[in-house]
């Protein structure tokens, strides 16, 4: 039998006093006199998810040095500053659903929630200016730089929907893993440790966040608990994921021009899409993907092994497990 999946209470334990004490000071930090902003703020908040991000910055400063002040500005700024990212993704994308719940353009209407977003950038620039936070505004400034290069190198490439698997990782590294990268990078700046640290901290990040993007991938291929079919989200969304991907590269010219037409022009047809997802998985995509995914989990966990043990790296090994074997 397989072990049980640890739960993500028991990985945060080193540090749940600091994410409860974190929560307040994030509440805070999202205060404006504007009762509609004030309104939105506290929708934003009440929607928030597992806590991933600033899970990542605690326990990267516990595995380098001690928790302070610079730590909690550090975890607040990524929170901002991603938040403002995920409010203009949902105008970009014209979608009217976040986590299960109405995003903030479906509510609010596209100017508010463009406003909305700026208004949280401002807030995280503002955060790191006036406490001299230098070193973490540069950290989470380029991850949002390479955040958005990563969403327009995708957009670019899927007109074509013929994208290399270089390429592919060059995407979900800029658009996935800068941001958990980023995460371990401010945790580690925090505790004021050299920048050959914090770059180790960075690649373990990345690492950690390419195995994550990955793992979202393969979710596309599970079997819906409703329909008992693939979910294939992402081929209806047009979308070239690794499975796919390497389908592509070992098909014949003929194969590979009924792949794109399926994922071009009929991506909405349920029983193409399914027929597609059953050569992905006949020709060994899945496989694949998930040994790439099992690579890089293990690239991140040799990082951590260059530690000295203490509850903190304990921790964040488990949430590298946690990441790349979770169901949701």
């Amino acid at each position: 039998m397989s072990k049980p999946l640890i739960s993500l209470k028991e990985i945060k334990a080193p540090i749940g006093e600091h994410i409860e004490t974190f929560e307040g000071k994030f509440r805070a930090s999202m205060k404006s006199s504007v009762p509609l902003l004030d309104t939105i703020m506290h929708y934003i908040i009440k929607r928030k998810g597992k806590q991933m991000r600033p899970m990542f910055v605690f326990l990267s400063a516990g595995l380098c040095g001690t928790v302070n002040e610079s730590t909690y500005r550090g975890a607040s700024l990524i929170e901002l500053l991603h938040t403002a990212t995920l409010v203009h993704d949902d105008v970009v994308d014209d979608s009217n659903l976040r986590r299960g719940f109405f995003s903030i353009n479906a509510l609010w209407k596209n100017k508010i929630a463009v406003l909305v977003g700026d208004y949280l950038l401002s807030r995280g620039l503002l955060l790191a200016l006036e406490q001299d936070e230098f070193k973490l505004l540069k950290i989470v400034s380029n991850a949002v730089r390479e955040m958005s290069e990563g969403e327009l190198l995708q957009i670019e490439k899927a007109r074509k929907l013929d994208i290399r698997e270089d390429i592919y990782f060059e995407i979900i590294r800029k658009k996935t893993a800068t941001l958990i990268a980023s995460c371990c990078a401010c945790g580690a700046s925090s505790v004021n440790v050299s920048e050959e640290l914090i770059r180790l901290m960075w690649s373990f990040g990345e690492h950690v966040g390419i195995a994550f993007q990955i793992k979202d991938d393969l979710f596309d291929y599970e079997r819906n608990n409703a329909t008992g079919k693939p979910n294939g989200t992402d081929i209806r969304d047009q979308k070239m994921t690794l499975p796919l991907i390497y389908l592509l590269n070992h098909a014949d010219f003929l194969e590979k021009r009924w792949i794109i037409n399926t994922v071009k022009n009929h991506h909405n047809d349920p029983e193409k899409v399914s027929r597609l997802i059953e050569k992905v998985v006949e020709r060994g995509g899945i496989s694949y993907a998930h040994e790439k995914m099992l690579e890089y989990r293990q690239k991140s966990l040799d990082i951590l092994q260059s530690f000295p043990e203490n509850p903190c790296r304990k921790s964040l090994e488990q949430l590298v497990i946690f990441t790349t074997e979770r169901n949701t």
